[in-house]
């Protein structure tokens, strides 16, 4: 397993909708585990693959708060939204493609999500909490959508210019 360079925006890979995963092939595997190793080291706890430059629907996540506790990773090819709650939940988010930015974002308090498992199984679970919000988070990247278009666009504008100032900062350094 590597660490993968993590794009940072504004990055036109980031606005793509990604293409779905044909099958599960040892390259998929191999991407997979090392999104995993990148956004343990980030540390995060979602990654999309158009987050490490690829446009395939993959990413992962791993929700688990507990330091104490074991990962949980869930590694989800092709996923799709099949069901959302009518109940909704407030969290302030963060991206590990707009470091060190936080906003307040609503959305489905629970989510019902069908994926492809690297087993080529298919799987379907409901998250709540943390799990739903950074499923519906990491599914926006896979339609090329980010946390900020969520919020005004003179927010968006504010965060878009730090992120430009710090990416002229690490070409300087």
């Amino acid at each position: 397993m590597s660490t993968l360079n993590i794009l940072l925006h504004p990055d036109p890979r980031l606005k793509k909708i990604c293409e779905p995963v044909a099958r599960i092939t040892p390259e998929i595997e191999t991407l997979a585990a090392d999104m995993l190793a990148t956004m343990y080291d980030a540390p995060g706890v979602g990654l999309a693959a158009p987050q490490v430059g690829v446009l395939s629907r993959v990413y992962v996540m791993d929700c688990e708060k507990d330091p104490d506790a074991e990962r949980s990773p869930i590694v989800m090819v092709n996923p799709q939204i099949t069901w959302s709650s009518d109940a909704l939940n407030t969290y302030e988010e963060g991206c590990l493609s707009i470091p060190d930015q936080y906003a307040d974002v609503t959305r489905p308090a629970q989510v019902r999500v069908e994926w492809l498992g690297l087993d080529g199984k298919n799987h379907e679970r409901e998250f709540d909490g943390l799990w739903a919000t950074c499923a519906q988070h990491e599914i926006d990247h896979l339609d090329g959508k980010l946390f900020l278009d969520y919020l005004s666009p003179i927010k968006r504008q504010m965060i878009t210019r730090r992120m430009v100032k710090l990416k002229r900062e690490r070409a300087r350094a």
